[in-house]
């Protein structure tokens, strides 16, 4: 199989976890765009063998990441998913809308952990090489993300810890 044909395999999950990084299915393309375009100029990078999938995510995550910096997508937002309509009787649709909004209440840092382990399942070492931090790290921030939207989604008020100094 040829390398352009192994990045093909992967657009779907760059796709769900664009969108689900940005909120925003325009801007979502356009991260799975940079990120694709990069990918083919610096294929040659890539060593066969190693796992394109964490290679993908890392370039898509440092896109990302660069682009908030920038002041491109300064806020993240969710909350479309709270505005779609859905029908009676539909249990699900209303539980994806929740965990949606819930999710949007994240911290960036915890979503996209979360997303990764979650969604996309990563193992925490693979997590920890695609975000750049330590296992330990993804592993706190994975059980503060999960405390968090647990209690987004059981309606609970969630505390807010504040740096002493």
């Amino acid at each position: 199989m040829s390398r352009q044909n192994e990045l093909i395999q992967h657009i779907p999950r760059l796709r769900r976890y664009a969108r689900a990084l940005t909120g925003d299915v325009a801007r979502a393309d356009d991260l799975v765009q940079d990120t694709l375009e990069r990918a083919l100029v610096k294929l040659d990078l890539w060593r066969p063998g190693s796992d394109l999938r964490a290679w993908l995510f890392t370039m898509m995550h440092n896109l990302f990441i660069n682009q908030i910096r920038a002041g491109d997508q300064a806020h993240c937002e969710l909350d479309e998913a709270a505005d779609l309509p859905v029908s009676g009787g539909q249990a699900d649709a209303l539980a994806v809308r929740d965990i949606h909004a819930a999710l949007a209440k994240l911290s960036s840092e915890q979503r996209e952990v979360i997303l990764l382990v979650g969604l996309e399942q990563f193992s925490y070492a693979e997590a920890a090489r695609v975000l750049g931090l330590p296992i330990g790290t993804v592993m706190s921030r994975l059980s503060r993300a999960r405390e968090r939207l647990r209690g987004h989604l059981d309606g609970q008020a969630v505390l807010k810890l504040q740096v002493v100094k």
